[in-house]
């Protein structure tokens, strides 16, 4: 018997749970693509995202960062066909489970990028400038007028860490007002790109930090190769920072990407050092849910870095663009099957509805073992039908496989049926399909 049934739908999806707040755009661009939309105004933590996906029949989740989606979440909801993450991360989400039980998980890349950067580059000119501290002299009614560490962006080194969408935006953003680029980045097209805007890679991260006045972390929870990014700035990063670069260097460090990708306690050495003189910190190893139990800073009582409540995103911009960019990618996906921005497989997308040659679809979440996917494909055939076109993706690192294959008919549930049981023999894995739907194109209806 399979681990997890396989989960079978018919047609376009009809049912969402929307949590954790996103832009209410979102819920009348779901409408208008034939979705009917439940929305929990707050941010349940397990057993909350439990109770409201039980007896549902959700086939689509949206949520931001923090409601977890394990295993057990899963198992609640046994329609649920999507995880679609309004922001990038992805952290909140067990994907192995997801993976296992034919729930593909994607996310919107792309549109909080513009003002996560400029909220950046906003840092780094109040760190050069020492605005924060004379904010507070101000209030405080003190004349403290002085050059005295106050700086010029112009001609100073920006190190960018991690250099995807946003810290590109970053790092063009900082050209922009003087400021040379040195990068790091492990991912090949990364470095390529980096290369093409004429801005320097460095041989390592200790070689970034020493050289750069002030650096700003742009990275995933994990590497290309699934390796988590947590601890990778480590203290003798931080206390090295502008160590190669004159007196005058202004020696700020941003994240606003990963709470966990530094301690707190070793950002607070390097800070009373004197290595960093300024450090702006917008996430936390230990990040309240909204509504939940009260926060400690771990920061608090050092002025010199200098907080924010992870509202890198949260701009009255970025937020309606989001749910734009959401709702389109589960039309796509509730219409014609289409995947994009999948974060088993990032930057690929995988369709076949702009060519088809018959509006019948059948998407299919399967095993990656050796002899699925001609299980799949002989199961089509001994239907009788013929399969007109198909692509197919596998993601390796968790196991499983999209395949979407335009058919001249659909299949019948006892085809269906037969097709499951085929795989399972064949590939020796009960589980071996995970999700199959069948879909008509809306555009070739009627």
């Amino acid at each position: 018997m399979p681990a997890h049934p396989p989960r079978i739908q018919r047609g376009p999806l009809t049912r969402a749970l929307v949590v954790e707040n996103p832009d209410p755009s979102l819920d009348d661009r779901l409408r208008a693509g034939g979705l009917e939309v439940v929305r929990f105004a707050g941010v349940p933590d397990e057993d909350g995202l439990v109770r409201l996906l039980q007896g549902g029949g959700y086939h689509l989740l949206f949520k931001r960062s923090q409601s977890p989606v394990t295993a057990r979440v899963l198992d609640a909801a046994p329609e649920l066909l999507g995880v679609m993450l309004c922001c990038i991360g992805d952290d909140s989400v067990d994907k192995e489970a997801c993976a296992a039980r034919g729930v593909l998980v994607m996310n919107d890349p792309r549109s909080n990028g513009r003002s996560v950067a400029e909220m950046v580059v906003g840092e780094l000119l109040c760190g050069a400038r020492g605005l924060p501290r004379a904010f507070d002299e101000a209030r405080r009614g003190v004349w403290a007028k002085s050059a005295q560490g106050r700086f010029e962006l112009k001609g100073k080194v920006l190190g960018v860490v991690g250099l995807g969408s946003i810290g590109k935006q970053v790092a063009r953003l900082a050209e922009s007002i003087g400021m040379s680029v040195l990068f790091f980045d492990t991912h090949e097209v990364a470095r390529e790109v980096g290369r093409a805007m004429e801005w320097e890679a460095a041989g390592s991260l200790l070689d970034l930090f020493k050289r750069s006045d002030a650096v700003s972390l742009h990275l995933s929870a994990e590497d290309q190769q699934g390796r988590s990014n947590a601890g990778l700035i480590g203290a003798e990063h931080l206390a090295s920072l502008g160590k190669e670069r004159e007196d005058s260097s202004p020696r700020i460090f941003v994240n606003a990407a990963r709470g966990f990708l530094h301690r707190p306690e070793d950002l607070l050495a390097a800070v009373e050092a004197g290595a960093i003189r300024a450090a702006f910190v917008d996430v936390y190893p230990e990040e309240p849910r909204e509504g939940g139990p009260g926060w400690s800073n771990p920061y608090a009582g050092e002025p010199r870095v200098l907080c924010t409540p992870h509202i890198g995103a949260a701009t009255a911009e970025a937020q309606p663009r989001i749910a734009e960019y959401v709702a389109a990618t589960a039309r796509l996906f509730s219409q014609s099957g289409t995947v994009r921005d999948c974060v088993f497989s990032p930057r690929h997308r995988i369709d076949v509805a702009s060519e088809a040659e018959s509006p019948y679809v059948l998407a299919v979440v399967h095993s990656d073992a050796r002899g699925t996917k001609k299980a799949v494909d002989d199961a089509i055939y001994d239907a009788g039908c013929s399969n007109l076109q198909s692509i197919h993706r596998d993601f390796p690192r968790y196991g499983v496989a999209y395949e979407l294959s335009v058919l001249d008919r659909p299949l019948a549930d006892d085809e269906i049926r037969s097709l499951i049981a085929h795989a399972a023999r064949v590939s020796g894995e009960p589980d071996a399909i995970r999700a199959v739907r069948q879909i008509v194109l809306p555009s070739r209806l009627g």
